[in-house]
């Protein structure tokens, strides 16, 4: 599995434009802030279209201005772990969860919502609305979310810097295992310099460029 990126795209009075390859792992988007790190997030996934170029998974091409290619997010089975986890918050943990699931065509579930609850280790928090939950445990339902969605990648917008640091370890193994375990690629953003020496197979700088 792998991601073949490279978008451009003009926003404002500056240009944010990245080119890479990626393999199994999880790949670092690294620069100074307002580089337009995110936005190459939202362009991988479908959330906002790039002026010009590709971005295509596994051979599969996602994007091409070329041949007028632009699959919509739904299609793309891409998750997403925002910085604040966006669950719903009138939905319970399990149908936060199961939301995902219904979101995946039936015969891209990969995953059942036991294993990724077993995976996760958060069987005790069906129960719970998700105003209740710690930063971390927001982060779990999140990215189980994401995975029962029938993902086969994941990016990942700095996930980390809302949850305390005493849970903050615990995500990054998550992360890990995810990696190893699940074997799916990540596009992961991050300023924190010791999760990114951490976390990262690979990184590729993002370079501020005005038009």
């Amino acid at each position: 599995m792998s991601f073949d990126v490279d978008v451009r795209k003009t926003l404002g009075d500056h240009v944010v434009a990245a080119r890479f390859v990626a393999s199994d792992g999880i790949t670092l988007l690294w620069g100074p802030s307002g580089v337009g790190k995110t936005s190459v997030l939202n362009m991988i996934a479908g959330l906002m279209r790039p002026d010009q170029g590709h971005v295509s998974i596994d051979g599969q091409m996602l994007f091409d201005d070329s041949a007028a290619i632009n699959l919509p997010p739904h299609r793309r089975r891409i998750g997403y772990v925002f910085q604040d986890g966006r669950l719903f918050p009138h939905l319970r943990v399990r149908a936060n969860l199961l939301y995902g699931h219904r979101l995946a065509a039936p015969e891209n579930r990969w995953m059942s919502l036991q294993a990724v609850i077993d995976f996760l280790g958060i069987e005790h928090l069906l129960g719970r609305w998700p105003g209740t939950l710690s930063g971390g445990e927001a982060q779990r339902v999140a990215i189980g979310r994401a995975l029962l969605s029938g993902a086969r990648a994941l990016l990942m917008d700095e996930p980390l810097p809302s949850i305390d640091p005493a849970r903050r370890e615990g995500i990054m193994d998550v992360i890990l295992r995810i990696r190893d375990e699940l074997v799916l690629p990540i596009v992961y953003v991050t300023h924190n310099p010791a999760e990114a020496d951490r976390l990262a197979t690979r990184k590729i700088e993002l370079m501020p460029s005005s038009r």
